[in-house]
């Protein structure tokens, strides 16, 4: 059955290409297994909440755009009936009855894992000016006196590498009373007339999100979404998205246009009888712990391949959202994340908490994420517990605070042909990592977790095989090619460029089980005492970047290959000049039999299918010679090398 949607439609008609539904809404309460609803041009101000499901991959159900026509989906209205207050300040009043249950502007941005702001709480609304959103003020008083707001200030979690400046259009403020029947919401438009101007004001809480759970087998294509008042979305809540699955199955969410999400843009995560923000509410464990007891909950109601997971997200646009582009803890596993452009993730720094990245996934057994372009977050990818099976292949990351975050896991998780171009690439507080012919650009940092017992797996599977500490090692890192800054660190426990934090590791297995036995008679305590092995070899490093000490193969140079990312033209380029011809040392074609296991989980770096890994092409699907090139680049020349590693597909 296909039933169409359409401006001039009516919800009393039957749907059919001549007598169309006006709402999507009223599609989505009568498509079933196998249908497609086909949505025509127009803004579509509504919460879409699917009540049917598909029945399999074969079988889905379908909510796609016109071809050739643009359908919008917004959880905001148009506000044109401000009034001006004084200079650059209106306010609008809006009846309480326009929001229903959930108003965002009485609704905060709480729950575990929310650190900053501390001395106030915002909230889940937002004013958009032509597009552009505002920042909430403390007080109506800031929104008039904006020059009063700190400027400059950044948030404390920063490092110095992060420093960001607030932008200019930080006195864009709103502020709201909410009262038992009207929301006033004042705005400083900095001389414009918002009447005059496109202003918007969030409303509802999604754009595209079932009310239930199991809503197996939709796919949603072709859209512009935009303007939802999610909240805030840790791993111990349920998460709402812009757009989400809400604990299910076989999502596909591709083609879309999707931006200014409050805090996460799609969601493919955790139900709330598992837990919402208890910690938060009750102060009597941490939240460390009520997300492992959400683990073996979601254990109890059927978090397994049968019933969740399997999602698809690919070639999406996601942008300007406060939290996340992508969030999920358990409802992520066995999913596929790719082509998608993702950029300006949390830069606003409105709020800050443990959570916010382009990618944050918590569980995210056997993901696979390749070929995104991932820029100007505060964190390009963060994957928290579990990323067992996890591969990040073929991405780009560049011009974030941080590119990647792995921790709290125990592998096998493989980063391979990526290009990390930020100041900082990546923050290793995990162990039983591969990292295979990728391009560093900035320092890394590793670290130990002693005090939070995470679990681990059965091969491909949720079922739990035990719980432990991160010791940090049992890592690979083979054929890569990090670039230093030009200066030469010596003290190498703190982040830096190369591999040399690894210098206090065992190099093989062997070595670190006879220094285990070499501690004597005991048990825990053998094993906190010597460093996991350290597998590295064949990489090569440029500018000061600092090696590995115990590394047989390597090669040093202390030129600058000015390596650099750029974009023009909505191309995005490589920008890298080598000597290669001087570049001589004995790289292999890495396969799982080269890598082994981490000693935790004793699961082989394979596919999700079980099938070895072979990583016989590069970051631009060209195929390895038998002694491959260090880097994600495979034919690289001498001189100076400019390389096409990321085109739009999407058009605004």
């Amino acid at each position: 059955m296909e039933y169409h949607v359409a401006k001039n439609g009516n919800d009393l008609y039957d749907g059919s290409a001549l007598m169309p539904f006006l709402t999507i809404s009223r599609a989505a309460k009568a498509a079933e297994a196998g249908d497609t609803v086909i949505v025509h041009q127009g803004v579509y101000r509504e919460w879409v909440k699917p009540m049917n499901g598909g029945l399999s991959t074969l079988k889905p159900v379908t909510y796609m755009a016109a071809p050739g026509e643009k359908a919008v989906i917004k959880g905001s209205e148009h506000i044109n009936t401000w009034t001006q207050v004084k200079d650059s300040v209106w306010k609008a009043v809006i009846p309480n009855e326009i929001f229903g249950d959930y108003n965002p502007y009485a609704e905060e941005i709480w729950g575990d894992w929310l650190e900053y702001p501390s001395d106030r709480r915002l909230h889940a609304g937002d004013v958009y000016l032509n597009g552009k959103s505002f920042y909430e003020a403390k007080s109506l008083d800031e929104v008039q006196n904006p020059k009063i707001r700190t400027k400059g200030a950044n948030p404390p979690w920063l490092i110095d590498s992060e420093l960001i400046l607030y932008p200019e259009d930080t006195l864009y403020l709103w502020y709201a009373e909410v009262d038992n029947k009207n929301t006033v919401i004042y705005g400083n438009f900095q001389g414009s007339n918002p009447n005059e101007e496109y202003v918007e004001i969030n409303v509802r809480k999604c754009c595209f999100y079932p009310d239930k759970a199991g809503i197996n087998y939709i796919i949603v294509k072709g859209f512009e979404m935009a303007q939802a008042a999610c909240p805030w979305a840790p791993p111990t809540a349920e998460q709402p998205g812009l757009i989400g699955a809400h604990w299910s199955r076989g999502w596909i969410i591709e083609d879309n246009i999707i931006h200014d999400a409050k805090c996460s843009g799609i969601s493919i995560g955790k139900e709330i009888s598992t837990g919402h923000n208890l910690s938060s509410k009750y102060k009597t464990k941490p939240g460390y712990q009520y997300q492992m007891e959400a683990v073996f909950r979601g254990k109890q109601i059927g978090w397994d391949k049968e019933n969740i997971g399997s999602h698809i997200i690919r070639n999406n646009k996601i942008y300007d959202c406060g939290q996340n582009g992508i969030v999920g803890h358990m409802g992520c596993i066995f999913s596929s994340i790719y082509g998608n452009h993702i950029y300006n993730i949390g830069i606003k720094h409105e709020f800050f908490g443990w959570e916010i990245a382009g990618i944050k996934l918590h569980a995210a057994i056997d993901v696979q994420i390749y070929e995104n372009n991932i820029h100007h977050c505060t964190l390009g990818t963060w994957l928290d517990w579990q990323a067992q099976g996890t591969r990040i292949s073929r991405n780009l990351y560049y011009a974030n605070n941080r590119d990647l975050m792995i921790e709290v896991t125990h592998g096998p998780h493989i980063i391979d042909n990526n290009i990390f171009a930020s100041g900082y690439n990546l923050e290793n507080v995990a162990q039983g990592g591969a990292y295979i012919h990728n391009l560093f650009c900035g320092i890394i940092r590793r670290s130990a977790v002693l005090n939070r017992a995470t679990p681990y797996h059965f091969p491909h599977s949720t079922d739990v095989a035990g719980t432990t500490f991160v010791y940090s090692g049992d890592d690979r890192f083979y054929q890569n090619i990090f670039v230093g800054d030009g200066n030469l660190i010596n003290d190498h426990t703190i982040p830096h460029h190369g591999t040399s934090g690894y210098n206090d590791s065992t190099t093989s297995m062997e070595e670190y089980s006879n220094s285990v036995r070499e501690q004597g008679i005991g048990d825990v305590e053998m094993f906190e005492a010597v460093r996991q092995p350290a597998y590295i070899d064949c990489n090569c490093y440029f500018n000061n970047a600092s090696a590995f000490s115990k590394e047989n193969n390597k090669y040093i140079d202390e030129s600058n290959p000015n390596a650099r990312v750029y974009e023009k033209d909505g191309v995005t380029y490589l920008e890298i000049n080598l000597d290669k011809d001087s570049i001589n040392i004995p790289c292999i074609i890495i396969d799982t039999k080269t890598l082994g296991y981490p000693r935790i989980v004793e699961e082989p770096f394979e596919n999700p299918d079980g099938t070895p890994i072979i990583f016989n092409k590069d970051y631009l699907g060209n195929p390895r010679s038998l002694c491959p090139f260090p880097g994600p680049i495979e034919n690289l020349k001498n001189g100076c090398n400019l390389i096409k590693v990321w085109k739009e597909n999407i058009k605004e």
